[in-house]
């Protein structure tokens, strides 16, 4: 009798134990629910207004919260055909492949492959110029190099440049008045075209397969892709993959290209942009975040990319190819990026383990609402959630 009572008292403590971790677990449920609603509303009210019917193209985002991705989609991929923006369209990423090369220079710097004071002249001996050969890899990745070539600024040039022109053209540079490596933030094109070159000739082989093994594959990132150029400009793709392509639009919502367009001054292989969805840059916003990265020497890469390296002024600084801005209580670390029918912008903010992406298929998308106003108002949210 005693044994049948005592088995009883265990049992009904056992079962207390049990309904009081599923009321813990509801509760936990529940709350998690109230903050994804509450992210939606955030992301909503700021991305829906300019998003609309009378706005060209659409736009896709992903969010990173809580250890969740929640994913956001507006409008059209093709206005014309009235194809709808998907969470896996693919979409123009314009600068934001400079993330890459720059994780790429990362990883190497972990392996003991190369080093940030390596200089371009080591890797590129044709590169004859007094300061140009003196530049440093370090110094491209984080834009202090000084390198400001006719191509990454207006007025735009109508002609493009062959590899032996690049060369020549980087050789005839020189600085401004005062300008050194290392000493000043200016943002360059041209600097990570060269960066481009540099990686290739180290690990002789394409940009496009160094990323794709490197990067793409240990990540598992299937739907980003950088492509060779066709001779119409458009991604050299399979026709499966070309079909998720959107068509890019202008800002006044005039079709620019066709889908899968490409865009560069230098015509020799690797210079095109990089396509990906909000699905698969999903994958990369939880590897720098909470660092879901197999790879050791990867993980730490990407952790690497985002230290500031460069500081500019009290609110801004520079990592490579990041850029950090310091905001009334949070620091945003985030690449935006843009062509004259594509935006994008990854923004993510460490301290809260949370981040968002942002791509849409028209120029002049005014990303800065995400930097400005997103991203604050998420940091709010989930300072007041942890308190």
């Amino acid at each position: 009798m005693r044994q049948w009572l005592l088995r009883q008292r265990l049992f009904a403590r056992i079962a207390a134990v049990l309904l009081a971790l599923a009321a813990s677990m509801l509760t936990a449920a529940r709350a998690d629910s109230d903050m994804d609603a509450q992210i939606r509303d955030i992301v909503t009210t700021e991305l829906g207004p300019t998003a609309t019917a009378a706005d060209p193209g659409g736009l896709a985002a992903a969010v990173y919260a809580g250890g969740r991705l929640a994913f956001f989609n507006y409008g059209f991929a093709d206005t014309t055909a009235k194809r709808p923006v998907t969470s896996d369209t693919l979409f123009n990423l314009a600068s934001l492949r400079k993330l890459f090369e720059a994780t790429l220079v990362a990883l190497g710097t972990e392996r003991g492959e190369l080093r940030l004071d390596d200089s371009v002249g080591q890797y590129l001996p044709e590169l004859q110029g007094n300061y140009i050969s003196r530049i440093t890899i370090g110094e491209l990745v984080n834009h202090t190099s000084g390198l400001l070539l006719p191509t990454d600024h207006p007025p735009w040039p109508n002609e493009t440049y062959s590899r032996d022109q690049f060369m020549a053209m980087l050789n005839a540079w020189t600085p401004q008045k005062g300008e050194q490596p290392g000493k000043q933030r200016i943002y360059s094109h041209s600097g990570y075209v060269l960066l481009q070159l540099v990686l290739e000739q180290r690990y002789r082989m394409p940009i496009a397969t160094l990323i794709e093994r490197r990067i793409l594959k240990p990540l598992g990132m299937t739907s980003t892709f950088v492509p060779d150029r066709g001779e119409d400009n458009r991604a050299a793709l399979a026709q499966q993959i070309m079909q998720r392509m959107v068509q890019g639009y202008s800002h006044d919502g005039t079709a620019i290209g066709p889908p899968g367009n490409q865009q560069s001054y230098y015509d020799f292989p690797g210079t095109g942009q990089m396509f990906s969805s909000a699905r698969d840059l999903g994958i990369l916003l939880r590897a720098c975040l909470d660092g879901a990265v197999i790879d050791p020497e990867l993980r730490a890469a990407l952790q690497m990319t985002m230290h500031e390296s460069f500081r500019v002024d009290a609110k801004f600084g520079q990592a490579m190819a990041w850029e950090h801005v310091r905001l009334d209580g949070v620091t945003v670390i985030d690449k935006p990026g843009g062509l004259n029918n594509a935006s994008a912008y990854i923004g993510l903010v460490p301290a809260h383990r949370f981040g968002i992406v942002l791509l849409a298929n028209r120029g002049d998308y005014p990303h800065e609402i995400t930097r400005y106003r997103i991203l604050p108002a998420l940091a709010d949210l989930i300072k007041t959630q942890i308190h």
